[in-house]
């Protein structure tokens, strides 16, 4: 009998172990949005020479291709 009991134990910790271990998984992953994300830049050169960083929620995205002939209409000589 005490076999048995010693068996039941094992299995209530085995228990008791792994849902405190899915539930801390799932409150580390409640957590993750919360952290502090570095921003994301990007790296631009301006008219004048300089280099600046801007972050990229403020550059539009028009998503269409640039061509050669357009950029050496945008060249100022």
């Amino acid at each position: 009998m005490s076999e048995n009991n010693v068996k039941t134990v094992s299995r209530k910790k085995f228990l008791v172990w792994g849902a405190t271990f899915l539930s801390a998984i799932g409150f580390i992953k409640i957590l993750k949005p919360f952290e502090k994300k570095k921003p994301e830049t990007r790296k631009f050169l301006t008219q004048d020479g300089q280099l600046v960083e801007v972050d990229t929620k403020h550059v539009l995205s028009n998503s269409s291709k640039i061509y050669t002939s357009d950029v050496k209409d945008w060249i100022k000589k």
